[in-house]
């Protein structure tokens, strides 16, 4: 067994004392915090998340703040999706990139009034970023990362639990969109959202001291739906091609390859700046796409390094994430193909850690 030293680089989160009493069996590191990643099993945590309600401690998820007159502007210069029409009280999936057009973040951008806005970033420290072109442009905002840790409600029950701690109200929230709810007397962000095809909610925690009794509510009000902690599941999410930065795509990667084309606004995005760069790769196109991958054979090993996909010998891609299926009895993956060989029906072999597999390309995912 290998164990992590404990240090105040290593942050715990506003639910640790939860996730600890629940008998958390792993960890990962995540914008320099403890993320759960299994609890019963990962087979077991699947079924559970699938059936019933979790409640996931994804503090990890943090947030970096846009406050003051330019932060519409700035939001507008980190993506390359058209933000003009959105409105407070939405949540958008933004790609966030680079100069070059390279992919720095796929967060949740939240819009909590014209001045003020969230960027719930996955793991990168996108925040320095964010202040660089701040300070670079001279603009009037100020950027900083707040006392905000998400707590995500996952599952088929989660309206039933959420309505007995946030009133029958949250039943109306919209996908990606958030209300202002109170808990004990403090108003929080509610929102629509998710990193599971199962459905639920995310809610931003205003403040560290309000973590455990939130958690210790949800899990009192939950006892008869079945809530349990839990985490993002790796199964659930290669089924539902939910993509994971650092590992299915990085700074090399533009948001056309990443399958993520449908929210580039280049032609309208005019404040972007990476526009230009990717002006070019919309009229070109990617020679590299995400696809669903099929493995046939055994049950595949954990994937914690890219397999390389082949044809005749020749390399054609890489798998970036894989699991096996127990739903679809099947090992189900994500990966990046060369368009030579990127239709659905395309038969590849990878090269896993336990030999080389048959593997077939899907033009969709399983979820």
């Amino acid at each position: 067994m290998v164990l992590l030293s404990p240090s105040r680089r290593l942050r715990r989160t506003p639910f640790s004392d939860g996730v600890e009493a629940a008998g958390v069996k792993a960890y990962t590191i995540y914008n320099h915090m403890l993320l759960p990643t299994v609890f019963e099993s990962v087979e077991e945590d699947y079924r559970h998340l699938k059936s019933a309600v979790q409640l996931w401690d994804v503090s990890v998820e943090r947030q970096v703040e846009l406050r003051g007159p330019d932060a519409g502007r700035l939001m507008q210069m980190l993506t390359p999706r058209d933000l003009r029409g959105m409105l407070p009280g939405q949540c958008y999936y933004v790609p966030i990139v680079d100069e070059t057009g390279g992919m720095l973040n796929d967060p949740v951008a939240i819009k909590l009034a014209e001045d003020r806005w969230w960027i719930s970033i996955a793991d990168s420290d996108l925040l320095f970023w964010v202040k660089g072109l701040a300070y670079g442009f001279r603009l009037d905002v100020l950027v900083d990362e707040p006392d905000v840790s998400p707590l995500a409600v996952q599952g088929p029950k989660a309206d039933d639990l959420m309505a007995r701690v946030f009133g029958d109200q949250v039943r109306d929230i919209r996908f990606f969109r958030f209300n202002m709810l109170e808990f004990q007397g403090r108003s929080m962000a509610v929102a629509r959202s998710g990193y599971s095809r199962q459905g639920g909610f995310e809610i931003y925690v205003e403040g560290s001291d309000l973590g455990m009794p939130l958690w210790k509510a949800l899990m009192e009000a939950g006892r008869d739906l079945d809530v349990r902690a839990g985490c993002p599941n790796g199964i659930e999410r290669v089924e539902g091609g939910l993509l994971s930065y650092g590992n299915d795509m990085t700074a090399r990667n533009t948001p056309h390859e990443c399958g993520l084309g449908k929210f580039c606004n280049t032609q309208t995005a005019i404040g972007c700046v990476g526009r230009d760069a990717l002006l070019r790769v919309a009229q070109e196109g990617p020679i590299r796409q995400v696809r669903a991958i099929e493995i046939f054979g055994d049950r595949v090993p954990t994937c914690d390094r890219r397999w390389p996909l082949m044809v005749d010998g020749k390399h054609v891609g890489n798998v970036t994430s894989a699991a096996w299926s127990p739903d679809f009895n099947t090992n189900v993956a994500i990966g990046i193909v060369r368009m030579t060989h990127w239709d659905e029906g395309t038969d590849l072999d990878v090269v896993t850690p336990a030999g080389v597999q048959a593997a077939n390309v899907w033009e969709t995912f399983w979820l």
